[in-house]
């Protein structure tokens, strides 16, 4: 588990590095912070001027309202299934398996956990200046 977790660190601070001090634009409408839309579904774990990390749970089920992530990695500690509905209203399914790790572009979205299994994750985001 600590070499996943160095692993997800590394890829962060290598885009942070790399990255520049690019400004990101959020699709969609005004971006709306997931702790402020759906705060019983996230519990910060760090956050500082470069990256903040979210442990997130949603259980088979939940609905989480329309919400934006700037762009960072994602780790999946489980199986989990979502429908996902993007801010121009386009719907898609989804399949994570345990130990998918993925970089995410800047989004805004909803969830729903149609699986039988809590989705548990952690989204490393980070912050362009």
């Amino acid at each position: 588990m600590n070499r996943m977790l160095y692993l997800i660190a590394g890829v962060v601070i290598g885009s942070l590095l790399t990255g520049g001090a690019a400004a990101v634009s959020s699709p969609g409408p005004a971006r709306q912070d997931p702790l402020k839309q759906g705060p019983q579904y996230y519990k910060v774990l760090l956050e500082n001027d470069e990256v903040r990390v979210l442990e997130y749970r949603l259980k088979p089920g939940e609905k989480e309202q329309l919400h934006s992530h700037p762009e960072g990695v994602v780790y999946g500690f489980n199986d989990s299934t979502i429908r996902v509905t993007s801010a121009d209203g386009a719907v898609t399914q989804s399949i994570g398996k345990a130990g998918d790790v993925y970089w995410r572009k800047a989004l805004t979205h909803a969830l729903e956990n149609i699986g039988d299994t809590e989705v548990h994750s952690l989204a490393f985001e980070i912050k362009r200046h």
